[in-house]
């Protein structure tokens, strides 16, 4: 198993370092404190430093802002505080450490290897876009945005969604998007 490696990057030295021991904690993760070379990039809320350090890596944000805002728009990955978990942040971490290349669009990520996944779970070529952007954390307003589609047609693809992926959550479709998650 590939160890990703997260540079993260927080104001708060107490957000800093509870961020750097939960994450430390996973054994497919290695914080390696601030650098090149990382393969995402955890920023608590800084626009700054998400606008330089998207050019290293993918960025996932975390902030108080519960709706998109143009100055975080090269974020890969948004997390809202008070709105997660330990487990949210540990599977938004991987799915958006594992995204591929970078759309023309915000630098929102997609993922590799869709055409097998696409296969395995029959989902058309919009639902793969729809997919791909719900793991990468944006929320259906964004996604919308980013589609060209209104809110409603994004909810009407992510039922279908989750009745082909066997989902009842935005996280378990994620898992099983990427093959992470576990039989119960």
């Amino acid at each position: 198993m590939r160890t990703l490696k997260i540079l993260v990057v927080a104001a708060n030295p107490v957000v800093r370092a509870g961020l750097t021991v939960l994450l430390g904690a996973c054994p497919d993760m290695e914080v390696v404190g601030e650098g090149a070379g990382a393969d995402l990039v955890v920023v608590d809320g800084d626009a700054e430093a998400v606008e330089r350090l998207s050019a290293l890596a993918p960025v996932l944000l975390l902030t108080h802002e519960p709706a998109g805002d143009g100055a975080f728009g090269s974020a890969a990955g948004r997390l809202v505080h008070g709105r997660f978990d330990v487990a949210e942040l540990v599977r938004t971490v991987r799915a958006t450490a594992h995204a591929g290349a970078r759309s023309t669009l915000g630098n929102i990520l997609h993922f590799r290897n869709s055409a097998s996944r696409v296969q395995r779970f029959g989902l058309s070529a919009r639902e793969v876009e729809v997919m791909d952007l719900i793991a990468t954390g944006l929320t259906n307003q964004q996604i919308a945005a980013t589609c060209s589609i209104s809110e409603k047609t994004v909810k009407n693809h992510i039922n279908r969604i989750f009745a082909k992926l066997h989902s009842t959550t935005r996280g378990e479709a994620i898992a099983s998007w990427l093959g992470t998650r576990t039989a119960s």
